[in-house]
């Protein structure tokens, strides 16, 4: 995410909390209200949806049915949770 004050405005005018930290060179560096905890989670989706990015197959989507591209998305989270030698 971007560290906005426009931004923000628009997260909290949703009912939803920002998990966006404050740039250290920002005037308003004030990362009190910020939970942590939700951040390391949102960072951890954002790593492994780059991860699968990285398969070809699922990143194009070149599979039709729903089934099939789930079936590899799956086969893909295999192979990056346990990593084979």
């Amino acid at each position: 995410g971007y560290d906005s004050s426009d931004i923000r405005e628009c997260i909290f005018t949703h009912c939803a909390q920002s998990v966006i930290p404050v740039k250290s060179n920002s005037k308003n560096s004030n990362n009190d209200t910020l939970d942590w905890y939700l951040y390391r989670c949102r960072h951890l989706v954002e790593n492994a949806f780059a991860r699968l990015k990285h398969f070809r197959g699922i990143a194009t989507r070149y599979d039709k049915l729903k089934d099939s591209y789930a079936a590899a998305v799956m086969l893909a989270c295999v192979f990056i949770w346990l990593p084979l030698i």
